[in-house]
């Protein structure tokens, strides 16, 4: 009898090779050690190494903050220490990153930069829940680190055929440890976060604002009062033995009153204008930008009017906005763009000035987006060296309730 020729073409899967006296074999397994098998394994090998440092870390950092935390140094070292266990996390997303091919996004950065004094930054680090979950993670770990380390050296002696799918079980609980503990904070914390540190540059830029006027008053309208209240007292005394002199005194004095008063009404105007309060923000904000030196075009295209507070913001960011392109823009125009967008108040300022605009660049920018900042506001700085310059902020809308 003639054997059967070999199949050709065929597309079952089966190798021609495997048939033998006319029947066919199974097709041949795919090969169970791949890649993504070995850094699995690699990963549960380092996972005691990995899980003794980060136990040792946290339960140095649990014990020694409750230690300390009646002396000086304590809180600060815990605050300290949170912030390195975060490290650590950032380092542990990055290995299952690597090895398992978990993508967790980094959480956000704690805003200890955007003001505030050192004890509402102290408070904020402590508050950290990144850190915190972090420590905890650092804790489970290590009887956890030794059932893998365990469990996989004997495997690669003893059940190496189903090694493979004891690799993928047990990373599948890493998988699921790391996104459950070194995942990002919601939005809700981050929010919290974001907005506690607000709050403190929110107090600190008032407290700014009270000292200056504070000083305003004092070098300028009150030192020119008592000046005033002198030479009225000497033209009272004069004024029946030497009529002339005492007018002329009157009428220096009239001169200094009127001069009182119109510092009264700039600093009346930085606290507040009237015709931001009175007429809104289209005629407040043709106003100052007649007080520019480059010539301004404003537009405001707006249907009612926001809450007084986001609109005493927009004015004064566009006020000292306009006083920056006065002073360093070197600009031949400018303008001035003001509408809505949906929930959103939007401010945009031009100018065809030489650019290179920064944050940090020391002209009062860096305060302005930590203003718009603490009300959940944006401020985004588009200023290349040459120019334009392109400043937007924006604003959380809304409504006013007279």
């Amino acid at each position: 009898m003639t054997a059967p020729s070999p199949a050709v073409g065929r597309t079952d899967g089966t190798d021609p090779r495997d048939r033998r006296d006319g029947l066919d074999r199974p097709p041949r397994p795919r090969p169970a050690y791949e890649a993504q098998t070995w850094k699995e394994i690699a990963y549960l090998l380092l996972n005691l190494p990995v899980a003794v440092f980060g136990f040792a870390y946290a339960i140095t950092v649990l014990v020694a903050g409750s230690a300390l935390t009646v002396t000086v140094i304590g809180l600060p070292l815990l605050a300290l220490s949170l912030l390195g266990a975060r490290q650590l996390g950032k380092l542990e997303r990055a290995r299952a990153r690597r090895l398992l091919g978990v993508r967790v996004e980094e959480p956000t950065p704690l805003p200890l930069s955007r003001g505030g004094g050192p004890v509402q930054r102290l408070w904020l680090a402590l508050k950290d829940p990144v850190g915190w979950r972090t420590l905890l993670y650092d804790a489970i770990r290590l009887p956890w680190g030794i059932v893998t380390f365990c469990t996989v050296l004997v495997s690669l002696f003893v059940l190496w055929p189903v090694l493979p799918y004891l690799a993928r079980f047990l990373t599948d609980i890493d998988r699921v440890m790391v996104r459950g503990l070194l995942s990002p904070s919601d939005e809700l914390e981050r929010r919290i976060a974001e907005l506690e540190s607000g709050r403190g540059t929110v107090v600190d830029t008032a407290a700014a604002d009270l000292r200056r006027i504070e000083r305003d008053l004092h070098d300028g309208a009150q030192a020119r009062l008592v000046n005033l209240a002198m030479g009225l007292g000497l033209a009272k005394e004069k004024l029946l033995e030497d009529p002339d002199t005492a007018a002329s005194m009157v009428a220096e004095a009239h001169g200094e009153v009127k001069l009182a008063l119109q510092e009264l009404r700039d600093l009346a105007r930085g606290i507040h204008p009237a015709v931001l309060t009175d007429r809104g923000l289209d005629a407040a904000l043709s106003s100052v930008a007649t007080r520019c030196t480059v010539p301004v075009k404003v537009t405001v295209d707006l249907v009612g009017r926001p809450a007084a507070a986001i609109e005493g913001i927009a004015y004064f960011t566009v006020s000292e906005l306009l006083q920056n392109i006065s002073k360093h823009s070197r600009a031949r125009t400018a303008s001035v763009d003001v509408w809505r967008a949906d929930d959103r108040l939007l401010v945009q300022v031009r100018d065809d000035g030489a650019g290179g605009a920064r944050l940090d660049a020391g002209s009062g920018m860096r305060g302005l987006a930590d203003r718009l900042g603490a009300v959940d506001g944006l401020f985004v700085v588009d200023s290349p060296p040459g120019g334009p310059t392109v400043i937007t902020a924006e604003l959380p809308w809304r409504d006013r309730h007279e």
